[in-house]
């Protein structure tokens, strides 16, 4: 075997080991946000508070993906809120969803995306804008370790809660008849009207 043959299969042998897949990676912890970043530059998004819960006790929940070792979390985070994993920081401006009675149903949330450029202590921010659960190539985070999507923001609206108990069965139609009880006669069916 030639020198320069068994130098190009050591040095692609070296490669297949530095590239080796079934070392696990280390789990994506929480960790502190830099100082210069920890005043978050992001402002509140005006709302009308009125007709649901107010922003500040709004929780959106955004999913998070690193796709080199992937590891998916959820992060549950408060308009002004904001949270950093390894080196990507997650910010919340606001979320919102449309009332129960609007269609089509739309949830979304006004979400900046920070990452830090490898090697060096800069953060550069990937994106900035609304991302929506039901149509998520709207608007979509573009980069290739991570991947951050919109799944919940918990609110409520006037009403929404007397209205999903009201067309609820109530306890005694859906109870059981108790053994040696007689049966409740059944309603007579309306007879069908005939057109002529």
């Amino acid at each position: 075997m030639s020198l320069l043959r068994l130098a190009i299969v050591g040095a692609g042998a070296l490669a297949l080991v530095a590239c080796d897949s079934s070392a696990p990676e280390p789990e994506a912890e929480e960790t502190e946000i830099p100082d210069d970043l920890a005043d978050s530059s992001l402002p509140l998004v005006e709302v009308d508070d009125s007709l649901g819960t107010p922003l500040e006790e709004r929780v959106a929940t955004i999913g998070l993906i690193n796709k080199r070792n992937n590891i998916t979390r959820d992060i549950e985070l408060r308009p002004g809120e904001q949270q950093r994993f390894d080196n990507i920081i997650i910010r919340l401006a606001s979320c919102e969803r449309t009332a129960p009675w609007e269609h089509p149903p739309l949830t979304g949330a006004f979400v900046q995306v920070l990452v830090q450029d490898r090697g060096t202590s800069d953060w550069r921010r990937i994106f900035s804008g609304w991302l929506y659960k039901e149509a998520p190539a709207v608007n979509v985070v573009e980069h290739p370790i991570y991947d951050v999507w919109v799944k919940d923001c918990a609110m409520s609206f006037p009403g929404e809660e007397t209205a999903v108990s009201s067309s609820a069965p109530t306890a005694s139609a859906t109870a059981a008849p108790e053994a040696g009880a007689p049966a409740a006669p059944e309603a007579e069916a309306a007879p069908a009207e005939v057109s002529n």
